[in-house]
């Protein structure tokens, strides 16, 4: 028998246990009268009988039994193991136990054999435990054979897997276990035999180093533990039913008592007891030897397990579990670092606040734990953090004194959150809280109205959203409490009575704050129901609604109509003047049903609402009412319903007033020789802001608006006192009326001369705005600036698409003046230190905000800037001078200009890289005119630019098969930059911009290998025989540049195919034989050989470019390169500009020859020449540039991590030596790239009997669990 010894925690059962829960009937004994049968003898003689019944032919078929040798046989055909009948699940649960059970009694060596192998096969284990084994070895040494031959290559095993197999199977392999524990509960689990064998064996797994065996192991204690808790339950209300049988008996009096009927119930009671007691030994020792090492296992599926089953326990037999003793592990594990740990501690407690009577028995728990249960409200996983809060629910409704304000504060916020479960849970908790308690006096309440318990609520509702200082969210708050408390905020009739009704005596009226927020709730409330989704930001997409919900739906459009189309007019009568209300009450109208009007006969309150909203539009100036308006004609103006004639002669109406007005008005504003006084700017511009606002929504092409707006724009222009909100509203108009007048055309339905005159209008404007963006004040640059991405995107040359060819003719082009005043406007406008923008503060706003703000700003102007280079509007050099400004602006336009160049790449890699090369020249001369001619390369703005060209080089990514001609282009053109000015200082030295090389050098290693070489012999198509001598200082950039080119040029040590890198894949004559590469066509040749149209004719061959020679393709791979001749290693050449030709200082007998012959004898006697040369003195020269240059270096990362404190992901300035090796040019390549990583679980040590006398508890605390919990004491 196992026995616990030292055990701190004993199971305590108590002599009365109340319980609804039947014990089950054994099939054997139902009394339970032989469950010490065989106990001890058994035990003791088992490993031999084991063996003698081998021997005896135990193995035979035993008539009426459905197994043979322990396997499960199914029509007598196949054999299978325990295992297999389990992981098909075609069997019944019950009836493999019961096969199972009829095995072991005929012989229980055999069966209990079966059961551990069943249990090792779970595992994932292909061996098996043999008789012998079993008979002559431990349990540890019969797990250190398992484990020897255990295959864990492939990491996975049944507990893991994936697939409905594997998810059915862990169910079958959790009810064998329970239904094996039921079903043995009267006699086999007490023969001190089976459940001794199985519980050592789980034991003893459950310590192994091995992963699957110890997971099995675990939830299979875990399961059986929970059965033996069931069975325990049961016999403890036998216990009881027993004691009060005997007590009834021996109270009734000496003549009816029966003596034989006590003494059989004492007889029983003793039975029971001591079964208990072995059923207590058994879930002590599992507990003691499982449950206490693995409840802080390494892997969190096994703590999972644990903490699952725990809960399981307390909520089954809270008599015996539900203590201190076992709750503190629950307590402790919720500082797991692990969610789905800390996740199955929360779900195991609400199994237990559920019940009001276990709630109550939790107090000490509660005040120990409790404000970490509230912290977890916050955790980084929202699935914790929703049962957080759903916990904390529970807790609430157990106990109203638990929680503070303070906790309950810091869940009411979480009604805001953007994560929608949280939002419903806090919701939840917030309605259980402020809303589910009612006072005796609220009992008689009407059920609507102003004084019904709802007016209350809905009053309570307003508080907590004006005291949660969010007032902006009201829709966040409506859509957290729409789960729970829909049908508070569906009473509208309560609503419009607080807001219409006058309050009765003794009752404290609402403040106008309070009247503007229940406003917007009951706007929010109108939405959620007609629309059925959570606002923006919470949810994932629409989802398809039930017929029930649909159902619901229509019902509530229907209540709202009928209700606010009579109070609407009202309310808009009462709060005319408040903005804030009128605007929010004029967005109603756009949920009704319109037919409504009609059905009911509610045209006269149509006819107030249209009078109301006349009144609203001529009282008001501002922006959004006027907008509102617009959107309230638009959505009843609506064709389809019977009301649109009658609301449309409305509108009609309105416009000419409008308009009319303006026209006056505007005839008194231009005239000449007058001065226009502020009165008269001010109706000007009150009437032109209410155009503007209905002309968004509403088409007013006949009332020929263009022709006034112009001549407005056109005055302010000339005159140059024109107001500023004049003119921005001016050219919304216009644009406005553009955008209707192109829509006509686009549909077909204008008159001929339509096209023609929106031609000549859209142009005219443009040169409009134009003139403009040289305007003094800046809102009018800005809105001239903004029109103008709009119109050039609108009118581009993709308005032909989709089959519309007919508007060719409207397609505008920006000329260079318009594109260089676009270009400088973003200069100044949006490359500015937030000081100097001058619109960055207001006296009557916090300063930061407006920072914020200002700075939104300057990112939408640059958006539509950058909007226009993606799209070819303008040409995509210009995105140089964007370019440039990566690194200075990156924590404010980093991401719009990181994502630009990704486009631009998409369109035109070879383009692009060009203007990446013009955004690096620029700025090098920029330095050139601040710092003189003298460069200094460890200044901090040459390693500015410098690391700006690094961060350029990572976005080629690795493939750089797709980038080799761009990389090439880059390369050809910062060449010809660097030697395109001769010296200030005469020949012999170096040419004005040869410093660019160095930075150029960082594009080296997204250079193929024969790509290298080309352009390699480009570069020395421009040196001289003493630039190729030099050594100085100054010739630094030359010389490392032509490392860089050089690194890797004899060697294939870079192999780029489809974006995959190898590291030192160096090619030799064994690893490819000489037949596999293939020879170059004649015509190949002869279009090599050409040099004078390669890089005008780059588009001809995206993938392998004209101007490079492959020697993949020749036989030329395969030899030495020592042996190669010049010839055969330059077989194509770099064309040189002939306007570069005219600067270049070069001798004659240097110049180059148009015949190939000549290159050939140029770069003989060049390399003639070094060889000479360097034999003499390469090693001392080398050390000396070496030392010079890595200390010049560090200079330069130093002054880089300075002056750069950019927020970005790259990794750190890379510091290359001038001779680094290809292999660290291959780490350049990788520098700063993101990969995926993924953990890997490494197979398993093959020495497995090392791996067995580990030791077996390798636990780490601090590598679980937070630091917070080590701290926490014991109870």
């Amino acid at each position: 028998m196992i026995a616990a010894q030292d055990l701190h925690t004993e199971f305590q059962f108590p002599p009365e246990a109340e319980s609804q829960l039947s014990s089950d009937t054994d099939f054997d004994d139902p009394d339970g009268k032989n469950a010490k049968t065989g106990k001890g003898l058994a035990a003791k003689k088992g490993k031999k009988a084991l063996g003698d019944k081998a021997k005896g032919g135990g193995a035979g078929r035993t008539p009426g039994l459905g197994r043979v040798n322990g396997h499960h046989q199914e029509n007598g055909i196949e054999n299978m193991t325990l295992f297999e009948v389990v992981k098909l699940g075609k069997s019944a649960t019950q009836s493999v136990v019961d096969d199972w059970i009829e095995a072991y009694k005929h012989d229980r060596d055999i069966a209990l054999l079966d059961l551990i192998n069943f249990f090792i096969q779970c595992s994932g284990c292909k061996g098996a435990v043999s008789p012998e084994m079993f008979r002559h070895m431990q349990n540890s040494e019969i797990i250190r054979k398992m484990t020897e031959e255990f295959d864990e290559d492939s990491g996975d095993y049944p507990l893991t897997m994936s697939g409905p197999q594997w998810k059915k199977f862990r169910i079958s392999f959790c009810d064998f276990i329970a239904v094996l524990v039921r079903q043995c509960q009267y006699s086999i689990i007490y023969d001190e035999y089976m459940m001794d064998t199985v519980i050592s064996l789980l034991t003893g797994l459950s310590d192994s180093q091995v992963r699957a065996f110890r997971h099995t192991s675990t939830l299979a204690a875990m399961k059986l533990m929970t059965a033996l808790v069931n069975v325990a339950l049961n016999l403890s209300i036998n216990m009881d039913n027993t004691q009060r049988q005997y007590e009834a008996e021996r109270n009734k009096v000496v003549a009816k008592r029966a003596n034989d009927r006590l003494e059989l119930l004492l007889q029983k009671r003793k039975e029971l007891q001591e079964n208990q007691d072995e059923i207590e030994n058994m879930m002590n020792a599992i507990f003691k030897g499982v449950f206490v090492h693995r409840y802080r296992d390494a892997i969190a599926d096994i703590r999972a397990v644990c903490i699952e089953e725990i809960g399981v326990w307390m909520k089954l037999y809270s008599d015996a579990f539900l203590n201190d003793s076992y709750l503190k592990y629950v307590g402790w594990t919720m500082h797991d670092k692990q969610g789905e740990v800390r996740l199955k501690c929360l779900t195991a407690l609400q199994g237990l606040f559920y019940s009001r009577e276990l709630g109550a028995r939790l107090e000490l728990f509660t005040s120990r734990f409790k404000d970490r249960i509230v912290s977890m409200t916050l955790d980084k996983e929202y699935d914790v953090a929703v049962q957080a809060v759903k916990l904390l629910t529970l807790v609430l409704q157990s106990s109203d004194e638990v929680l503070t304000a303070e906790d309950c504060e810091s869940i009411y916020h979480l009604v805001y959150s953007a994560h929608r479960p949280i939002a419903v849970s806090a919701g939840e908790f917030l309605f259980k809280k402020l809303f589910s308690h009612r006072d005796p006096e609220e009992e008689g309440l009407p059920r609507r109205g102003r004084q019904s318990l709802n007016g209350s609520l809905i009053k309570t509702t307003v508080f907590f959203f004006l005291e949660s200082e969010l007032h902006e969210h009201g829709a966040y708050l409506v859509d957290s409490l729409w789960d729970c408390a829909s049908e508070l905020l569906k009473d509208w009739e309560t609503m419009i009575s607080l807001l219409l009704d006058e309050p009765v005596s003794g009752e404290e009226a609402l403040t106008d704050r309070q009247e503007t927020a229940l406003v917007e709730i009951m706007l929010c409330a109108i939405r959620q129901a007609c629309e059925c989704h959570p606002p923006v930001g919470r949810g994932t997409g629409k989802r398809v609604l039930s017929a029930k919900e649909k159902k619901t739906q229509l019902d509530d459009r229907t209540r709202i109509t009928e209700m606010f189309a009579v109070a609407l007019p009202l309310l808009l009568a009462k709060y005319c003047v408040d903005i804030d209300k009128v605007t929010n009450l004029l967005q109603i109208p756009k949920y009704f049903d319109l037919d409504i009007y009609t059905t009911g006969r509610l045209e006269k309150h149509l006819d107030a609402l249209l009078r109301q909203i006349w009144e609203v539009q001529d009282k008001h100036t501002d922006t959004e009412v006027l907008e509102a308006c617009s959107t309230t004609y638009h959505a009843l103006c609506n064709e389809e319903f019977t009301i649109f004639n009658r609301v449309d002669i409305a509108r009609s109406q309105l416009f000419d007033e409008l308009v009319d007005k303006f026209n006056r008005l505007l005839e008194d504003f231009l005239q000449e020789g007058e001065e226009p006084d502020e009165d008269d700017a001010y109706q000007v511009l009150s009437t032109l802001k209410k155009i503007s606002a209905f002309h968004n929504a509403h088409d007013l092409s006949k009332w020929d608006l263009f022709t006034s707006n112009y001549r407005l724009l056109n005055t302010g222009l000339q005159n140059g006192d024109m107001p500023e909100q004049i003119v921005i509203h001016a050219m919304q108009c216009t644009h406005y009326i553009i955008l209707w007048h192109l829509a006509k055309v686009s549909d077909g339905s204008s008159l001929k001369g339509d096209m023609l005159t929106l031609r000549k209008q859209m142009r005219a404007f443009c040169l409009m705005c134009q003139r403009y963006l040289n305007s003094i004040n800046n809102a009018v640059k800005e809105q001239a600036f903004t029109i103008l991405c709009d119109l050039l995107m609108i009118f581009s040359h993709q308005i032909m698409s989709s089959g519309r060819e007919q508007l060719e003719s409207l397609v505008y082009t920006p000329d260079s003046s318009l594109q260089a005043d676009l270009l400088n406007f973003i200069l100044d406008q949006v490359f500015i230190d937030q000081d100097d923008d001058s619109n960055s503060t207001d006296g009557q706003q916090d300063e930061e905000a407006s920072k914020i703000e200002a700075l939104h700003k300057r990112r939408n102007l640059l958006a539509a800037y950058c909007k226009l280079i993606i799209y070819n509007v303008v040409e995509m050099n210009t995105g140089a001078d964007i370019f440039k400004q990566y690194m200075r602006y990156y924590n404010d336009y980093g991401d719009i200009i990181k994502e630009t160049l990704s486009k631009t790449r998409q369109i035109d890699k070879v383009q692009c890289a060009k203007t990446l090369v013009l955004s690096l020249q620029a700025l090098f001369n920029e330095m050139l005119s601040e710092l003189g001619f003298n460069v200094d390369r460890s200044t901090s703005a040459f390693c500015g630019i410098k690391e700006l060209a690094r961060r350029f080089s990572l976005t080629f990514g690795l493939d750089q098969l797709k980038t080799r001609e761009a990389i090439a282009m880059l390369h050809k053109d910062g060449i010809e930059f660097a030697f395109k000015e001769p010296s200030p200082q005469g020949q012999g030295s170096p040419p004005l911009n040869l410093a660019f090389l160095d930075i150029l050098s960082e594009f080296s290693s997204k250079l193929i290998r024969q790509d290298r070489r080309s352009v390699h012999m480009y570069l020395e198509r421009f040196m001289t025989v003493q630039m190729a001598l030099q050594r100085e200082d100054c010739w630094l950039p030359l010389i490392s540049y032509r490392n860089s080119l050089q690194a890797g040029g004899d060697d294939d040590t870079m192999s780029v195919i489809s974006g995959i890198s190898s590291r030192g894949s160096t090619r030799s004559k064994k690893s490819k034989p000489a037949t596999s590469s293939k020879r170059k066509l004649p015509e190949e040749e002869n279009s090599c050989s050409s040099t004078d149209a390669v890089w005008m004719n780059r588009e001809q061959n995206v993938q392998t470019p004209v101007m490079m020679h492959s020697p993949h393709l020749t036989s030329t791979v395969l030899r030495d390169p020592k042996k190669m001749r010049p010839e055969d290693s330059y077989t194509t050449a770099f064309t040189m500009p002939t306007e570069q030709n005219s600067h270049q200082h070069v001798p004659p007998q240097q110049q180059p020859h148009p015949h190939h012959q000549a290159a050939i004898d140029y770069n003989t006697q060049v390399t003639w020449m070094l060889t000479q040369r360097q034999q003499a003195e390469a090693r001392q020269q080398q050390d000396r540039v070496s030392m010079h240059y890595a200390k010049m270096r560090n200079h330069m990362q130093q002054a880089i991590r300075r002056g750069s404190g950019l927020m970005e992901d790259d990794e750190e300035p890379i510091v290359e030596d001038v001779m680094m090796s290809s292999e660290d040019r291959l780490e350049d390549i990788n520098e700063g790239m993101d990969f995926d990583t993924i953990d890997i679980d490494l197979p398993a040590s093959k020495n497995r009997r090392e791996r067995t006398e580990l030791k077996p508890d390798y636990f780490d605390p601090s590598s679980i669990m937070d630091d917070s919990v080590l701290n926490v004491s014991m109870f």
